[in-house]
């Protein structure tokens, strides 16, 4: 009778073991199939006829670290930097004066901005077919499709033109940037990344290779791994103008052989600027050279640097005979093709023993010194935040996580004690805190290549940003002078003014080493693709005599504590006006 009374207990003991994991497992697949369902919803209530189709982001989370287009365009008062563009309700302004309070708010959401990051990620890696199935290419697009081709990103075999878009690429709008270009092939890669040149490239891969969903377009292929889909770009429709970008570079002293100096020439009487221009770009140089009725085309060099450029009147008289005859100055153009010497760029291959920081005050050209130092090295830069704009603009850096060690230094605003002792050394660059209010004022309600409109200038917006941003521009200063451990600081001024041996006192820093070649083809991409354009606003004093009381105490505080650490003081135009 006891036998049978124990096993009839083991037996219920087992079941309830078995009731209770089945009932586990029954909550949690609801669980899932509810959240996937959710998910859905708010997927398909996010799509419209619209163009700009944003990722779905729960109210929550709106506005940290992923930057939606239409804030830029209809932004929300208040000073939230650190997290990306707010699109949550801001406190008012004067209850919230001091940057450390922005640090703090920062510190608070980083965790949860970093899940949604990698959400984000996650739903955005490209699609890839399995098997020999290719995808279609020529259903719904212009231009002919030439095939798929294999692409060496160290020497690109499309030279013009380079522009990524993570979240809307289509085969379309890759042609008609070529086309508007005057480029024959629009190639486009890795389902983001298009290429324009004037050469078919010479190596052919098979078609499934080219396996990599467009962004912005279910079911085209827009290349791959070092692969490249190519469409020959059809001609513009009757009236519409091809953008050629040329520029022009300067009056210069012509080499003593021109024909060593570049490796391509063409003698043509009544020769035009746009006539060489478009010689050099089907032949993929960056650079039109024009002395008298002789174009010549190829790379700035040792031999012909561009640094010292000449009086312009001197190459006034290139197209008459007598300054011909001599020869000792030429006209230098820019044409659309990029200078490819120093564009490819990769992450590090083993980790970076030490973790350097690329510190500064927003607006204080971040960004520029980023591409000044990754064309420099050739090694991607990371961020302490992520921004898609920034993405698509080439800084695939902002896509890895910033603690990885893969990059050569990160991206940081941060000013707090904590957040700066985790880095072993920092680049620290400073700017006019006149400039940087402005350029983060721009950028805040117009985007990192927009203006502000007048109207922002002269709303209420301004003077609150000047109370808010101003302390915080010489807290961030003060801050990394008294917890970095090793800096190295840079002032914007004279990185402008002084671009390569401030560059070569950099990548130094950095312990890297960099061949000229590649410091003049950073000095001939010096702009990147960070120029403001546009309208910018009207002439009139955005400070009040009131806001330069404030920021020139900050000033002399600031230059007070460098001189105190034995780095240079600020330099002669910061001091106060």
């Amino acid at each position: 009778m006891a036998k049978a009374f124990f096993r009839l207990q083991k037996f219920l003991r087992r079941t309830q073991f078995l009731l209770f994991f089945l009932t586990a497992a029954y909550l949690m697949a609801g669980s899932l199939l509810l959240l996937q369902r959710t998910r859905l919803v708010i997927q398909q209530g996010s799509r419209g006829p619209s163009a700009n189709q944003a990722l779905p982001v729960p109210d929550g989370m709106a506005g940290v670290g992923i930057a939606d287009p239409r804030t830029l365009q209809n932004p929300r008062p208040g000073p939230r930097l650190l997290v990306g563009t707010g699109t949550q309700p801001e406190p008012a302004l004067e209850q919230h004066h001091s940057p450390r309070w922005l640090a703090s708010r920062n510190s608070e959401l980083r965790q949860l901005r970093r899940r949604w990051f990698h959400r984000f990620i996650s739903d955005q890696e490209p699609t890839q077919t399995a098997g020999s199935k290719a995808m279609k290419h020529t259903a719904e697009h212009k231009g002919t499709y030439m095939g798929c081709f294999s692409d060496d990103s160290r020497e690109r075999t499309l030279k013009g033109a380079v522009f990524y878009d993570l979240r809307k690429m289509t085969v379309s709008h890759c042609q008609e940037a070529c086309a508007e270009r005057a480029y024959t092939y629009a190639g486009l890669a890795y389902g983001a990344e298009c290429y324009c040149g004037n050469r078919l490239p010479a190596t052919a891969s098979k078609p499934e290779e080219c396996n990599s969903e467009c962004k912005g377009e279910k079911g085209s292929a827009c290349g791959g791994v070092n692969r490249l889909s190519v469409y020959r770009v059809e001609e513009l429709r009757a009236g519409a103008r091809r953008r050629r970008n040329v520029i022009y570079r300067g009056c210069f002293r012509a080499p003593e052989n021109l024909t060593d100096t570049f490796p391509a020439s063409l003698i043509q009487p009544n020769l035009t600027v746009e006539m060489c221009s478009e010689f050099c770009s089907k032949k993929e140089f960056p650079l039109a050279v024009i002395r008298g009725w002789e174009c010549y085309c190829g790379f700035p060099t040792g031999r012909f640097s561009l640094r010292d450029g000449a009086d312009r009147l001197l190459c006034s008289g290139t197209h008459n005979a007598s300054a011909a005859a001599e020869g000792k100055y030429c006209l230098v153009y820019q044409t659309p093709v990029q200078d490819t010497r120093c564009t490819d760029r990769k992450f590090l291959t083993t980790k970076s023993k030490v973790f350097v920081a690329l510190s500064s005050f927003p607006g204080a050209g971040n960004t520029w010194a980023r591409h000044l130092i990754e064309h420099a090295t050739g090694y991607y830069t990371g961020s302490y935040y992520f921004d898609g704009a920034l993405y698509n603009k080439g800084f695939k850096g902002e896509k890895d996580h910033w603690r990885s060690r893969r990059t050569i230094c990160v991206k940081t605003h941060e000013s707090g004690k904590t957040e700066i002792e985790m880095f072993d050394s920092a680049i620290l660059l400073i700017r006019n805190p006149y400039k940087s209010l402005m350029a983060e004022f721009n950028r805040k309600y117009a985007g990192h290549l927009g203006y502000a409109t007048d109207r922002t200038w002269k709303s209420k917006e301004w003077p609150d940003f000047v109370t808010s941003y101003a302390s915080w521009w010489a807290s961030h200063v003060l801050d990394w002078l008294k917890y970095g451990k090793r800096l190295l600081v840079v002032h914007y001024e004279d990185l402008k003014q002084s671009l390569i041996p401030k560059l070569k006192e950099m990548v130094e820093f950095l312990n890297m080493t960099v061949t000229e070649d590649r410091l003049l083809c950073v000095e001939n991409n010096r702009d990147g693709n960070f120029k403001r354009s546009g309208a910018k606003q009207k002439d009139f004093e955005p400070f009040t005599q009131e806001m330069k009381d404030l920021i020139n105490r900050y000033i002399l505080t600031v230059d007070e504590a460098l001189r105190g650490r034995n780095f240079t003081g600020l330099p002669r135009e910061y001091v106060p006006r």
